[in-house]
């Protein structure tokens, strides 16, 4: 009885983690993300040490958990991890309101995003 286990969605070689609430645009967002697509994992980790955008601390932290989800549940080599996809989508956003001028008021919106990482392990 009770629930039957879920199949893997990713492939053997590979692992991924991801972030549902980023406080910045997708649009910056996508900035940092393009720098490590297709990297290897420890030199985007040093890309993102040295990048001057403050949202690269955040995605530093979502690449250190899927190469640690690679490592400890999947048992691939952290040696040989490259960046295979970096997915930046939207997620919530947060509407405020500004007085204006003659009694009006104009939308504000604080958009989040969200970040998933895939690492893979290469082979060669």
């Amino acid at each position: 009885m009770g629930q039957q286990e879920n199949k893997r969605r990713e492939a053997d070689d590979e692992a991924k983690a991801m972030a549902k609430t980023l406080r910045t645009s997708p649009q910056k967002l996508n900035l940092v993300a393009q720098m490590i697509r297709g990297k290897k994992a420890e030199k985007a980790l040093i890309d993102l040490d040295f990048c001057s955008r403050r949202i690269a601390g955040e995605v530093k932290k979502v690449l250190q958990a899927a190469v640690a989800n690679a490592e400890n549940n999947h048992g691939l080599d952290v040696d040989r991890l490259y960046v295979s996809e970096a997915i930046v989508g939207k997620s919530i956003v947060m509407r405020r309101f500004r007085a204006r001028a003659r009694g009006r008021g104009a939308r504000i919106e604080k958009k989040f995003s969200r970040l998933t990482v895939v690492v893979k392990e290469r082979t060669e």
